[in-house]
């Protein structure tokens, strides 16, 4: 759902979907492309937030801040369920592991990869094309071409997908029994990391 706040109201770009179970609130511009999943809550009442275009931010992320901050989440930015992004910046074609927590007047450097679970503590700097992980964060590694490319195509999967949605997303009844014919495979091409490597 998206709600104004005072004299705030969210601006959404036609291409982008916003799951009708996220809540976009106030101050909050979003770009083309950009998928929000469902659960997230993307709070602008006390700062503002931008989400560039390409963007996504997966169910049950939350982004706000401190009063008077604007949360940055740059153009291919890719949020992971779960996460929190709060009063930092989100560099470009970044990645955001699954339930990492990226705090206030941190910034993440273009092409980096936080692990999952990652806690990325206040005012932390990191450079472009970092892997980091742990709690509290640590950069083990640089991201290399073929990882920024994996991740890249990763991305490109959630960018496509607001269009998917608009074209196809309706609420419906559940059916009571499976279909004679087993369901229609759905698209296996990007795999894991880690499949990657196998």
């Amino acid at each position: 759902m998206i709600f104004a706040f005072e004299e705030f109201i969210p601006v959404v770009h036609e291409s982008a979907f916003v799951h009708p179970n996220a809540t976009v609130t106030g101050n909050v511009r979003i770009g083309r492309d950009v998928y929000v999943g469902p659960g997230a809550a993307i709070r602008g009442d006390w700062g503002g937030i931008e989400i560039q275009d390409g963007c996504n931010v997966q169910e049950n992320c939350i982004v706000h801040m401190f009063p008077g901050v604007t949360v940055v989440l740059e153009r291919g930015a890719h949020v992971g369920h779960g996460a929190i992004v709060h009063g930092a910046r989100i560099g470009e074609n970044a990645l955001i592991g699954m339930n990492a927590v990226v705090m206030d007047n941190a910034v993440v450097g273009a092409g980096c990869i936080v692990g999952a679970l990652c806690f990325v503590p206040s005012g932390m700097q990191i450079p472009a094309r970092k892997v980091v992980v742990g709690n509290p964060a640590k950069i083990v590694k640089d991201v290399s071409d073929e990882m920024l490319a994996w991740k890249t195509e990763g991305t490109a999967l959630y960018q496509a997908l607001p269009a998917r949605l608009h074209a196809s997303l309706r609420a419906c009844e559940p059916l009571r029994e499976a279909p004679g014919a087993p369901a229609a495979a759905q698209d296996t091409k990007y795999r894991t990391w880690k499949e990657t490597r196998s």
